[in-house]
């Protein structure tokens, strides 16, 4: 069991099926944390089984509002941030010939410049304490792209080579910054799916199933840990041998 000791973590995207998951894992790891979301229902039935995690509302699409938000976790966890995981996202599928100004520019505000943002105004206050780490989580689809998804697949691979500029940045600072590259993950979307073309994703993962979201949680909670310290810019894949880097 890892124990992350009372770890400061900002977490985005808390409501949806993997967000809901690592914070599970955070939880059980004894970690302190701020769940964010747009979806007040869920947040309050976070609140409800969690009543020391803290909740708040936020819509990271509103750029102009990041530096704010930053300032108010970074008060509450009194001047120590120790993780922020960038997990919210979205996606708006269409084919590239039909795809709408507002779809490409939707997905790659709150998925890529959402998340670099969040990271400027991390690192501000970890190069303060001169120890940080920041988790994105990409998608398998960045790597090997997706037909319908050039919005998406161009977010999350950014956020794979921001990871990588912003982990040679602030390496001499102590703050490390990691990918964990989800696959195929069980989630009421792929419940979905109809059962042929189901199938015929399933032939393409080399463990003949789609991961657990807690699979994709265990590799966040390493991540974030102590046992993670001497690895920077990398991505972990999670994706049960679909996609070999």
């Amino acid at each position: 069991m890892i124990d992350l000791n009372n770890l400061n973590i900002i977490l985005t995207g808390s409501t949806g099926v993997i967000g809901r998951s690592i914070l599970d894992k955070l939880i059980l790891a004894n970690a302190n944390v701020i769940a964010t979301g747009t979806n007040q229902i869920k947040l309050d039935s976070i609140k409800e089984k969690y009543p020391k995690v803290i909740i708040k509302k936020f819509d990271n699409s509103i750029h102009s509002s990041i530096d704010k938000f930053i300032d108010e976790c970074n008060e509450i966890f009194k001047n120590k941030i120790d993780v922020l995981i960038n997990n919210a996202g979205i996606t708006s599928d269409n084919l590239a010939i039909r795809m709408k100004d507002e779809e490409w520019n939707n997905v790659i505000n709150l998925n890529l410049t959402s998340s670099f943002l969040l990271s400027k105004y991390s690192i501000k206050k970890m190069i303060k304490n001169k120890n940080g780490k920041i988790i994105n989580i990409t998608s398998v689809v960045g790597h090997t792209g997706n037909v319908g998804q050039s919005n998406y697949a161009a977010s999350k691979a950014g956020l794979i080579g921001m990871s990588k500029s912003l982990a040679l940045e602030y390496g001499k600072k102590n703050i490390k910054i990691n990918c964990v590259s989800p696959g195929f993950i069980k989630s009421n979307m792929t419940d979905k799916i109809n059962d042929n073309f189901k199938q015929s994703l399933q032939d393409k993962i080399s463990l003949n199933r789609f991961g657990l979201p807690e699979d994709v949680a265990n590799a966040v909670v390493f991540l974030s840990s102590d046992l993670s310290d001497y690895i920077t810019g990398e991505t972990i894949h999670v994706n049960g041998g679909m996609y070999f880097s």
